[in-house]
């Protein structure tokens, strides 16, 4: 097999994660709206905490980007 092949395979693989991270940031969001439409008056403390989900689940994607992109062009 081609190097070049091999990186281009292993780089879409990698990108697997953002599967996953679709799906995890859609539940999170979901669960979001729905607490805050079932309680609107805990939005202050709900919200921070969707806000910590949000950027711990976004930084996977960034981490199988970064991992990615190494395997391309290392």
């Amino acid at each position: 097999m081609d190097m070049a092949a091999a990186k281009m395979i292993g780089a879409g693989l990698a990108m697997f994660a953002l599967l996953g991270v679709g799906i995890g940031l859609g539940n999170i969001f979901s669960s979001l709206i729905s607490s805050i439409a079932r309680n609107p008056s805990a939005k202050n403390d709900i919200f921070p905490i969707g806000m910590i989900g949000f950027a711990l689940t976004e930084s996977i994607a960034l981490l199988a980007f970064v991992v990615a992109m190494i395997i391309l062009f290392k």
